[in-house]
């Protein structure tokens, strides 16, 4: 999975569109290969970051739980000391 794509489900506040669309293009920049694509597949690649975004919104939209919801602060600072467990040293420098 592509780590700059994190978890948007049963978070309070609820993902962003903008969000959802940062995700979205993570996603069609991975499976393309194009971290910015040619003239010639602008077009192409725009839909597809627009209908994987559209997908995302409507699968957010339908998801169903009975847990509470995470909060992003909290979950940031556990991945925070994932990471600085992992390499040693804070990601903030």
């Amino acid at each position: 999975m592509c780590r700059s794509i994190k978890p948007l489900f049963n978070f309070d506040p609820p993902a962003t569109d903008e969000e959802i669309q940062a995700a979205s293009l993570q996603f069609v920049r991975k499976i393309s290969g194009f971290a910015k694509p040619s003239k010639a597949n602008e077009e192409a690649f725009s839909r597809a970051v627009n209908e994987v975004a559209a997908a995302a919104r409507m699968l957010l939209d339908s998801l169903v739980t009975d847990a509470q919801p995470r909060n992003r602060e909290v979950e940031a600072e556990k991945a925070r000391a994932r990471s600085f467990q992992r390499f040693g040293r804070s990601s903030q420098t």
